[in-house]
């Protein structure tokens, strides 16, 4: 029996963010799934290597430049990303980073509280990306009366820490933006989701060794005992992009080997 529901060969994919890390992984899944695949980032040394790996497993891919968190940036990458693809099915906002800092200098502590330059990055970064990403491509997918999209937000969405205000805020607010965005386009026939990624470390950017180093520390700290895999994230984000998941939106989902429902005395 052929499971057709799962099928996105031939869907025409962009994903921001996706010069390394998750997003390079869920390019590479959708890649192999046989979509056509477009990836933007900030610089183009890394997505002009992940388009030469797309182009590895037999897909279509393209490079796009540009900022993501600047409405003129996106409004440009999401032209030529349509003039590329010649349709934009699926959207994947994947542009995030983190600073740790409380929000006042704590007493007896020697680590600067966050400034308000860092607040705005963080929260910019990883929450208003998101915005502009489904801003800039949202009136497509609303003419086109049909697509998907799937933001990235971080298990850290779940469960607010000391000193992490600003990029736990902002993830949690990624999954609050796809709740709410999810029932305005819902009519329009667009489901909108968001997943939620634990440790996926990538071993291009940190090393053979780190690498090692991180996968035996969760060991310690996650539930199935390890890192997770680039690719994993994208096996999810196919899922949600197919024919078989067309009854759900505004949901996120928690990849994370069990971090987030973890109890923090066992």
């Amino acid at each position: 029996m052929s499971l057709d529901v799962f099928d996105v060969a031939g869907q025409k994919v962009l994903i921001t963010g996706a010069g390394r890390g998750i997003g390079k992984g869920i390019a590479l899944a959708f890649a192999e799934a046989g979509a056509e695949v477009a990836v933007s980032a900030l610089t183009p040394t890394g997505v002009t290597q992940v388009v030469k790996e797309i182009e590895a497993v037999g897909a279509k891919g393209h490079a796009f430049t540009g900022d993501a968190t600047k409405a003129a940036d996106m409004d440009r990458v999401a032209e030529e990303a349509i003039a590329a693809l010649g349709h934009i099915d699926v959207l994947v906002t994947c542009v995030g980073d983190s600073i740790r800092g409380a929000v006042a200098q704590l007493p007896g502590s020697s680590t600067p509280a966050m400034t308000e330059e860092n607040w705005h990055f963080i929260v910019d970064i990883n929450l208003t990306q998101a915005f502009q990403g489904c801003r800039a491509v949202g009136p497509h997918l609303l003419e086109r009366g049909q697509g998907s999209v799937i933001n990235i937000s971080g298990w850290a969405a779940f469960r607010g820490r000391p000193e992490s205000a600003a990029y736990d805020a902002s993830k949690a607010g990624i999954m609050r933006m796809t709740e709410c965005l999810s029932q305005e386009w819902a009519p329009y026939g667009i489901r909108v989701n968001s997943i939620a990624p634990g440790s996926f470390p990538d071993p291009d950017q940190i090393g053979e060794e780190s690498y090692r180093n991180r996968n035996e520390a969760a060991k310690n700290t996650v539930p199935l005992g390890r890192v997770g895999r680039l690719k994993e994230i994208g096996y999810l984000a196919v899922f949600l992009a197919s024919p078989a998941a067309a009854y759900v939106t505004g949901q996120t989902w928690a990849v994370d080997g069990g971090v987030s429902v973890k109890h923090p005395n066992p």
